[in-house]
């Protein structure tokens, strides 16, 4: 929005800034607990991220709902009727989530475990600071406007004869907006009206509904497929780049010496000099008996 009362930076930082608390909170709880921390939980805080900056714009999308319907009504009502909204739709994903990760924290691979304590225990802290702190930014955030205070220095900001005659720039940043009118609600948003008007009347045709549900019969149907072609097991090959110096090592390997199955290697637990010529022939019979 060109505006300076009603661009919600705050508000957008703000989403962040409780994901990240989310992060924080749950990586100090698991490590006060002695979890141990391995590389692959460094990647949690994106996920945590995608989860917080989503459960944000729910709880903005309810609350510019409760607007629409209660135009009159006062805050309490209003954060009311967007908890009732946002607050399912959050809980749910939430539960999902949360329920997944702990589910692998039952595999008996540490860093995969450790990767899921990190993980769920994030997304509990996540859904309780969207619920909480996310809440609160809304309703102070939602009195600077009603107040017509400018987003940044939280000063109140309005029209006079001075101002009137400034140009479009100076009163989009300083009177909140080009039109040199003082801040007003806005109407329901572009996309809200496609999916309304467009959208959900087009899926409620009977025949798209019929189309829908084929195309999901053959996804289902190819995934079940898919399901039964998997094998167990995985090839170092792909885990390297594909510029990777182990790329042609690998290729020769299964090229020249996959025929005669796996290596085996002998192992020497005990200290050995391998410098007398009599432990060296020693080893070399006991390799060639292995053969």
């Amino acid at each position: 929005r060109l505006s300076c009362i009603r661009n919600n930076v705050w508000l957008a930082c703000c989403g962040v800034i409780s994901a990240g608390l989310a992060v924080l909170s749950s990586f100090g709880l698991m490590l006060f607990c002695g979890v141990p921390f391995v590389v692959t939980v460094a990647n949690a805080p994106f996920l945590i991220l995608g989860v917080g900056v989503d459960d944000m714009f729910i709880m903005i999308a309810s609350w510019e709902q409760s607007s629409r319907k209660k135009e009159k009504a006062d805050v309490k009502s209003r954060l009311a009727e967007t908890y009732a909204e946002a607050a399912l739709s959050v809980t749910i994903t939430t539960l999902t989530d949360v329920l997944a990760f702990f589910i692998g924290t039952w595999t008996a691979f540490p860093s995969v475990r450790s990767f899921c304590l990190y993980t769920g225990t994030a997304f509990v802290f996540c859904y309780l600071y969207t619920i909480t702190f996310f809440g609160a930014i809304i309703v102070l955030n939602h009195k600077n406007e009603q107040e017509n205070r400018h987003w940044l220095t939280c000063l109140p900001v309005g029209v006079d004869e001075d101002q009137a005659e400034k140009s479009c720039l100076y009163n989009a940043c300083c009177i909140g907006s080009c039109s040199r009118q003082s801040s007003q609600p806005e109407g329901e948003h572009p996309m809200s009206i496609f999916f309304k008007k467009y959208y959900g009347p087009f899926f409620t045709n009977k025949w798209i509904k019929l189309l829908v549900v084929l195309l999901y019969g053959a996804y289902l149907g190819g995934s079940i497929y898919g399901c039964t072609q998997m094998k167990e097991g995985i090839n170092l090959r792909n885990l390297a780049s594909d510029d990777s110096y182990v790329i042609p090592y690998y290729d020769d390997d299964d090229k020249y010496f996959s025929a005669y199955g796996p290596r085996v290697m002998v192992v020497i637990t005990e200290s050995v000099d391998y410098w007398n010529e009599t432990v060296n022939l020693g080893i070399e019979n006991c390799t060639q008996n292995l053969e």
